[in-house]
């Protein structure tokens, strides 16, 4: 029976036992028998690979090379691909096939989508406040904030203006920031160079910062745009980068790091996290670095480094001591062998497989400091190896919600993501919300992919995607939820913004607007207002599917050859005659015959609920 490992990041295995029956589909669509004994016998099919390439770096021979370990590099090394990408891939060596990934910066990719702004920042937003409270603050010591004027003596609700701002300036990032989420699924799909995606998404989940905090999709995008542009280049690079990110140094608040009075956040984040792993420095190393990180700040967008509040004194840091500063200390972490091994071993549970013994550790990491941290030889070593092909390392990655929905467009051979339904709300129904992951720590991953809710959430993910109800979606990013929209009602009827926006009915439309500088549930419901008059909607579209198309293209035209093209396209784990025999039976009965007839939408129906089934079945959370 085919085992569960750990999962990219390291989480613990996953149990044998998928629960079947919590991952059955909806009843009217899928008979609950036929998808256990899909399960079942699917599990019991799984052809492990050779097992004695476990814990083997040598490369992999060209006689070696084959469709399905094509097909295992470009799911992991990416986000999978069509049956024609990999064929390409296969065409090649194992060599060639990994260049072709790894050297990405050769490839022309100026197809990719860029993303298109909304004007959503006004002059004199900067800096923004850190609470309604501090813009309230501010604008009654100063008669303005956010570029804002407070109304004049005898007008009411005088601070009503900043109110409505503030909520404003929160409202429309957090909005900007779902469109950047589409805008990044939508690369993903689209790109020529996947592997350049697959590592800014791991270096967003390593390097962990949340928009809820940072509350600027301004800095979210630089810093994506930061990841991309070094995802597989300089490590050291990658460090100085992040440790100079407006948006990082925002949510670590290293703006609050200054001599005399050091914030540790940046310090300790920066060793346990982001370079060595916990047990290979002391508290005292992390109040060193702390220091040496004083003045390290942003104005908005900018880096920028404030002499006036950097500790110039002398430091003792990892047995080294000297008037360090952020560089000097970075420079000193990468001397470490630990530092290489750690960033190694987490790249490759990420890549290759959960569990890694210490000697693939300490060689992979010899690999990385050998090459001057430069990632692509690292990335090449475990690619070619034989143990990335091996049985522990095959099919044995639960996928990550992100990579869940992305490989099954791409497999689909979609060119433009769909928002009917939305990306977000599908990936984050799972777990995975991008430019907002749980705490700076990233997504666990692994293990807790997988609840028992989940289960079912993952097994019926793909419904709205196959049968999209255009009728029945709302656009996230044009909805004004809960209490908001009820204060939009009640002043469409006329009442004042006092009994709009009080709870309850008694006498609330007669009473007159009280005294008051600003109403903040008006200020809440106004900042949506402002904010969807500058925002650029999302645009709605469904799958642009044509399975009928497909299978032709394919040459599959009886319902075996269909299913046998679906279980090859989709899965990366075999099944058995019995469970094979379920699809053939299914589809069969829904065709009305052992042949795809003419095209038509019962017939394109009929497709849909065999890749609906297929879609629905517990290996097909494996990658």
């Amino acid at each position: 029976m085919k085992k569960l490992r750990e999962n990219d990041d390291g989480g613990a295995a996953a149990p044998e036992c998928w629960c079947l029956a919590m991952l059955r589909p909806l009843g009217w669509l899928l008979a609950a028998a036929g998808l256990a004994a899909l399960g079942a016998a699917a599990v019991l099919a799984a052809e492990p690979g050779p097992d004695d390439w476990v814990g083997d770096l040598t490369p992999i021979a060209a006689e070696e090379w084959d469709y399905d370990k094509a097909a295992h590099l470009v799911e992991r090394a990416g986000f999978g691909a069509t049956p024609a990408e990999i064929e390409r891939l296969a065409a090649m060596s194992p060599e060639a096939a990994v260049d072709a990934l790894v050297d990405f910066n050769a490839v022309d990719n100026r197809a990719a989508p860029a993303f298109e702004p909304s004007p959503i920042w006004n002059p004199g937003m900067d800096p923004f406040p850190k609470s309604r409270a501090e813009a309230v603050r501010i604008a009654r010591e100063t008669g303005a904030a956010m570029g804002v004027a407070v109304r004049p003596e005898g007008e009411p609700r005088r601070l009503q203006p900043v109110v409505n701002t503030f909520f404003y300036g929160l409202r429309s990032n957090a909005m900007e920031t779902q469109r950047l989420v589409t805008w990044w699924g939508g690369r993903m799909l689209t790109t020529r160079r996947p592997l350049e995606e697959k590592l800014t998404l791991f270096w967003h989940g390593h390097f962990a910062t949340g928009a809820g905090k940072v509350r600027d999709a301004r800095m979210m995008l630089r810093q994506n745009e930061m990841l991309r542009a070094n995802a597989a280049g300089s490590f050291r690079d990658l460090l100085v980068g992040i440790l100079t990110d407006p948006a990082m140094l925002v949510y670590l608040d290293n703006g609050e790091n200054r001599k005399d009075h050091p914030n540790e956040n940046f310090g300790r984040e920066l060793l346990e996290l982001f370079t060595m792993g916990v047990g290979n420095y002391t508290e005292q190393d992390i109040r060193e670095a702390s220091r040496a990180f004083t003045g390290w700040t942003n104005d908005a967008l900018e880096f920028r480094f404030d002499a006036e509040t950097h500790d110039y004194g002398e430091k003792t840091f990892l047995g080294r001591t000297g008037a360090f500063d952020g560089e000097d200390v970075i420079d000193i972490i990468l001397e470490a062998p630990v530092t290489a091994e750690f960033i190694a071993g987490k790249l490759y549970r990420f890549l290759v497989r959960g569990e890694i013994d210490a000697d693939t550790r300490r060689e992979l990491g010899g690999t990385f400091r050998g090459a001057g941290y430069e990632l692509r030889p690292l990335l090449r070593r475990m690619f070619l190896s034989k143990d990335f092909y091996s049985s522990a390392s095959t099919a044995t990655q639960i996928k990550s919600p992100v990579h869940l929905v992305v490989s099954t467009y791409r497999k689909l051979g979609l060119t433009r993501l769909p928002t009917i339904p939305d990306f977000n709300r599908l990936t984050a129904g799972l777990g995975q919300t991008l430019f907002n992951p749980p705490n700076v720590a990233g997504w666990a991953g692994g293990r807790t992919w997988i609840t028992p809710a989940l289960l079912l959430e993952r097994g019926n993910l793909f419904r709205g995607v196959l049968f999209p109800d255009r009728d029945g979606f709302w656009a996230p990013d044009r909805s004004i939820p809960g209490i908001y929209a009820r204060v939009g009602r009640r002043l469409e009827q006329g009442m004042n913004i006092t009994a709009a926006t009080q709870e309850g009915d008694a006498e609330s439309s007669r009473l007159v607007d009280r005294d008051e500088d600003y109403n903040t549930r008006y200020g809440g419901y106004m900042g949506y207002v402002m904010a969807f008059e500058r925002l650029i909607p999302i645009p709605r579209a469904t799958a642009d599917l044509d399975l009928v198309g497909l299978v032709t293209a394919a040459d599959a035209t009886t319902v075996d050859a269909i299913v046998d093209h679906f279980v090859r396209r989709f899965l990366r784990v075999p099944v058995d005659d019995a469970a094979r025999a379920v699809l053939v039976e299914r589809l069969r009965d829904d065709l009305g015959g052992d042949r795809l007839p003419g095209p038509g939408p019962r017939v394109e129906g009929a497709l849909r609920s065999l890749l609906y089934l297929v879609l629905s079945a517990p290996e097909y959370q494996l990658a």
